[in-house]
């Protein structure tokens, strides 16, 4: 059955967690990837809506923070999941 962009329930989400990850993690990662999803739909938003190019560059840094905070998000989850402490291959 595919999705199209609705969310797991918390039944779904924890069937699916790694061995070594929490059920408390995984949710965290969860809120956190949620959060941030929706600070970049509205800083893209904004960008998309300025009215000059200093708000433009401004909406511009906020969702480019945004994206590397979830690159970080991702980062860290990684460290945290794999069971010797190193990242594992996306």
């Amino acid at each position: 059955m595919l999705r199209a962009f609705s969310p797991l329930s918390v039944e779904e989400l924890l069937a699916k967690r790694p061995m070594d990850e929490t059920p408390e993690l995984r949710l965290l990662f969860h809120r956190l990837n949620n959060q941030l999803g929706i600070i970049l739909a509205h800083a893209e938003l904004l960008e998309a809506k300025a009215t000059d190019d200093i708000h433009r560059a401004r909406a511009s840094q906020v969702v480019a923070s945004t994206l590397e905070a979830m690159g970080t998000a991702k980062e860290i989850r990684s460290h945290a999941t794999s069971p010797s402490g190193t990242p594992e291959a996306s």
